[in-house]
């Protein structure tokens, strides 16, 4: 792909061919395996939002994990055992710069 950005090249290149690996793994087991099964639960539903799934692909702006969302969020679940019995509009005051 010449004059694309590196990280559209490493998808092309890296991520397609193993996400369509994947995509060909999953079908291929799930028929052998039961309906109900767990894993069979656990394909379907990657499977139903398989166009979701692969939109990191398409679009560079689109993160392939969660992890930054994540990290954002870990203060205040850190937090949510200290701050319970904070006791006081003065403790609460102080809770409200960590949440904001």
């Amino acid at each position: 792909m010449a004059g694309a950005p590196k990280s559209v090249w490493r998808c092309d290149t890296l991520s397609r061919p193993l996400v369509e690996d994947l995509q060909v793994y999953m079908r291929e087991q799930l028929a052998k395996l039961s309906r109900g099964h767990d894993l069979a639960k656990a394909f379907n539903y990657i499977l139903k939002r398989w166009a979701s799934f692969t939109l990191f692909l398409e679009d560079g702006r689109v993160c392939l994990s969660n992890n930054a969302a994540e990290r954002g969020l870990r203060g205040i679940a850190l937090g949510r055992k200290s701050w319970l019995f904070c006791g006081s509009d003065r403790g609460d005051g102080a809770r409200l710069p960590c949440i904001a």
